[in-house]
């Protein structure tokens, strides 16, 4: 039974799964589409989309609140996440603010030539 089991493993331990997961969704905010597989994408898609979402709703708070919610955006990304995070708050996150969800699309492109995993493109959706 798979109760109380949540997310993908993915083949790695705990700390290979938090370092791939952050480099990937920083990539997908900085170029706003990667190719990747299917399980990698279902398993970053979720959290993006939280990410953008605290983004548009510190839109409306105070200076207090958009600080605290870059700060929680960088730990969530890591170290090296200084310009991913102002990308986020300043341009991505004003892109949906009239949109209630969804910021991302999952497209299937086909298997991959020498493995056969299936391959998709993870994208931010043009508003």
């Amino acid at each position: 039974m798979r109760h109380q089991v949540k997310g993908y493993h993915l083949g790695r331990s705990t700390g290979q799964r938090n370092a791939l997961r952050r480099t990937m969704i920083m990539q997908l905010f900085q170029y706003e589409k990667i190719e990747t597989t299917l399980a990698k994408a279902k398993a970053i898609q979720p959290e993006a989309e939280k990410l953008i979402t605290m983004a548009k709703n510190s839109l409306d708070g105070s200076e207090i609140d958009q600080i605290n919610a870059r700060r929680r955006a960088a730990a969530d990304l890591g170290n090296a996440s200084g310009d991913i995070v102002k990308k986020l708050f300043d341009d991505i996150a004003p892109r949906f603010k009239n949109r209630q969800g969804g910021y991302t699309r999952i497209l299937k492109l086909g298997p991959r030539q020498g493995d056969s995993a299936e391959m998709v493109l993870i994208e931010l959706v043009a508003e």
